[in-house]
């Protein structure tokens, strides 16, 4: 028997519009008229928005599962309206570069899920030349890092591994998504002191775009895949407009935290601002928008990567653990700079919806069309909240943006049509799925 839910703003092929959607067995079927009499009819106040697509987010399970957990960390996305995640391959013990562990994760996730989840594996030195059995056991592709991960069991890939990794994955067509920091130009290991703007220069725009020129250049002779993860620098951009125009097959994303938040205003000792590579100045953030708006920005997702509070507190920023917790509060973020800037909210929808879910090989994901999975968000984009960090889904309560006043809620969001958060109630349905790459399907 189908449902249908009716809204007055309905987001459809890029433009709101009244409508009615109609769901029968967890798809969209047809999309109808407004009906006042449907079973479920959102108030004026609130618009229907296909689920968001998240491609980076840190789970932590099993191994850091004290830092998340995959019950707490989908039970924050489903809360944050989004219903799809890709699970990163770190900081889990054991970090995901082999099918064995790429199975214990699968089986950590098993009855906790809120949301669908899909999985990164990793490419470090050690797995090079076995990266097809890896691809062919489910991930939808590999992550690196150029630099030191900060995790002593996933290791970076040099300038001549990277283009092996490359070569390796043309040859099947994998993607290589990349921690694009230089080594070369990281100016400080070990203890800093309270202050943030030691801590930002430590890590300066110069590493972001060593590296992702590097990146460029070896995507370039060998053909492959390549996306640039969780980009700062806003000045790295012009590289990566040019690179694009050439036909490098290169895609990149920023973040919430970069894009809402400025290096200006961090408060001195407050590691819940700390990643890397680190939020940095509003001409830099400026950048960064120019970016979103003239589409050389593919995505905008969380990197959601959180740590214990006492790892979060330590008030030296060389010493606090690196990791902005973002999953629940990107999208009332990011709508609220947007508004601020005068955009239109719905040009940047396709940025946390169909944009990831393109990057991660997540074909009908982010879009309410018949066929699609009815994955739905009931948002207030006028409604306003303060950001309380202790009534967040994470399994530890620390947010960069506790206190802040955002505007746009989440009040409801279905997976497959069934209902799986409701603004103020606990998450308790757990049924969402995995996405395995091999199979394409969406697995029970």
């Amino acid at each position: 028997m189908s449902t249908r839910i009716a809204a007055r703003r309905v987001y459809l092929d890029g433009a709101f519009a009244p409508a009615t959607v109609v769901i029968d067995d967890g798809l969209i079927v047809a999309i109808e008229e407004f009906d006042a009499a449907a079973d479920t009819v959102l108030p004026q106040d609130a618009t229907l928005l296909p689920g968001l697509v998240d491609s980076h987010v840190h789970f932590d399970e099993p191994g850091r599962t004290e830092w998340e957990g995959f019950a707490t960390g989908t039970a924050a996305a489903a809360a944050g309206g989004v219903t799809t995640v890709v699970d990163m391959p770190l900081n889990s013990v054991p970090v995901t570069t082999t099918v064995e562990a790429l199975g214990a994760k699968r089986a950590a996730s098993r009855g906790k899920l809120a949301v669908d989840v899909a999985y990164w594996g990793g490419a470090v030195p050690e797995n090079l030349g076995s990266l097809r059995a890896l691809a062919d056991a489910g991930v939808v592709g590999f992550k690196c890092f150029l630099s030191p991960s900060g995790i002593d069991e996933f290791g970076h890939l040099d300038a001549d591994q990277l283009e092996r990794c490359l070569a390796e994955l043309a040859e099947f067509d994998g993607l290589l998504i990349v921690h694009a920091e230089d080594p070369a130009h990281l100016h400080a290991d070990g203890a800093l002191g309270p202050r943030y703007r030691d801590f930002e220069r430590s890590r300066p725009p110069l590493s972001e775009r060593a590296a992702i020129e590097r990146v460029i250049e070896a995507a370039r002779r060998t053909g492959a895949r390549a996306h640039i993860v969780h980009v700062s620098d806003g000045g790295a951009l012009d590289a990566v407009r040019a690179a694009k125009a050439e036909g490098v097959r290169l895609s990149v994303e920023t973040c919430p935290h970069y894009l809402t938040l400025d290096a200006e205003r961090v408060p001195d000792g407050a590691a819940a601002f700390k990643c890397c590579p680190p939020i940095r100045g509003g001409v830099n953030r400026d950048l960064l928008w120019a970016g979103v708006v003239d589409g050389t920005i593919d995505a905008i997702v969380s990197d959601h990567s959180p740590a214990t509070v006492d790892l979060k507190s330590n008030p030296d920023f060389g010493l606090a653990w690196g990791g902005i917790a973002g999953l629940q509060t990107g999208l009332s973020a990011v709508h609220t700079t947007a508004r601020e800037r005068g955009l239109a909210f719905e040009t940047l929808l396709p940025l946390m919806t169909t944009g990831p879910a393109r990057i991660a090989g997540l074909a009908g994901l982010g879009v309410i069309e018949p066929g699609a999975p009815a994955h739905l968000v009931a948002f207030a984009p006028d409604e306003e909240f303060v950001v309380d960090a202790a009534h967040l889904e994470y399994r530890n309560p620390v947010s960069p943006w506790h206190g802040a006043t955002l505007t746009g809620v989440v009040r409801e969001t279905w997976l497959r049509g069934v209902s799986t958060y409701r603004r103020g109630a606990p998450v308790t349905e757990r049924e969402g799925r995995e996405i395995l790459r091999a199979t394409a399907t969406v697995q029970a």
